[in-house]
């Protein structure tokens, strides 16, 4: 079923838990996703990002989720993550999307919080949900992100923002990098801490993939309730491309596809099942 997206991070964040936010680019990373969580009974957040719109029909992707997640029992919401264009917001939101990222982390905190809460009026007139960022998240290794300057979230500032825009969720900039890690993980848990008693919304972690475990846990009890997860996803997806293109003689799309699709959802499980402790 359908769900808005703040209506599912609300429940995580009464629960203690957190909901996998998987980024998808086409049928079968949306299908491993509804399907995971489907087995596993948890809610799933099926999220698009601004900068595949070139190459993914908005309106008829959205119409597709919304058949797939009237198909199962478990909470499915559609999220637009890191927009940067007022254009792309309201098409999302005119498409049916449940929540929309609008990611002005790029400006300084005045320019940040005008934008966002212009976003934040359309949006709710909508009943659309909304997620902005206050910092940056450098981008690490495997990633197709836009480069971030690894900026970390202040925690006076991210009080103020949310007092200033209505903003429904907040992505903390806490050390976690977009793609792998090209180093040790250099994550700062006090400061998750410090921003969680500074604001009383929902928190959002981008970065999940290559993110330890433990920390990944540790986030939770802070008051993390969405962990983004694109690039495993990506991997393994890619890494059964690659084996198959060298063990097999001749090949088949529809065949292809269908084992891609099986290759990431081990990956998926692994986070659904770690970020709601089962």
């Amino acid at each position: 079923m359908l769900m808005n997206t703040k209506e599912i991070l609300i429940q995580a964040q009464q629960g203690k838990y957190a909901v996998a936010a998987f980024n998808v680019y086409n049928l079968e990373t949306a299908q491993a996703a509804i399907q995971v969580s489907e087995r596993e009974g948890t809610s799933v957040i099926i999220a698009l990002g601004e900068r595949y719109f070139p190459t993914v029909d908005v309106e008829g992707f959205s119409a597709m989720v919304k058949a797939m997640a009237e198909k199962v029992k478990v909470p499915v919401a559609l999220h637009l993550d890191h927009a940067y264009e007022k254009e792309s917001i309201i098409r999302a939101i005119r498409a049916g999307f449940t929540s929309v990222m609008y990611d002005g982390s790029k400006y300084d905190l005045e320019q940040n919080i005008r934008f966002t809460k212009e976003i934040v009026e359309i949006a709710h007139m909508a009943g659309v949900s909304v997620e902005a960022e206050i910092g940056s998240v450098a981008r690490g290794a495997f990633s197709d992100e836009e480069e971030g300057d690894g900026t970390l979230t202040d925690p006076q500032s991210a009080k103020a923002f949310v007092a200033e825009t209505n903003v429904d969720f907040l992505a903390a900039a806490i050390g976690t990098v977009h793609g792998m890690y090209k180093g040790e993980p250099k994550i700062d848990l006090a400061l998750l801490e410090r921003i969680r008693e500074a604001v009383g919304i929902p928190l959002v972690l981008h970065g999940g993939s290559g993110t330890p475990e433990n920390v990944l846990k540790k986030a939770i009890e802070l008051g993390i309730c969405k962990v983004n997860v694109n690039t495993e996803v990506s991997m393994a997806a890619v890494s059964y491309l690659e084996k198959y293109a060298k063990e097999k003689q001749t090949a088949h799309l529809s065949t292809i596809m269908a084992e891609m699709q099986q290759a990431m959802e081990p990956v998926m499980t692994k986070f659904v099942r770690l970020l709601s402790k089962k």
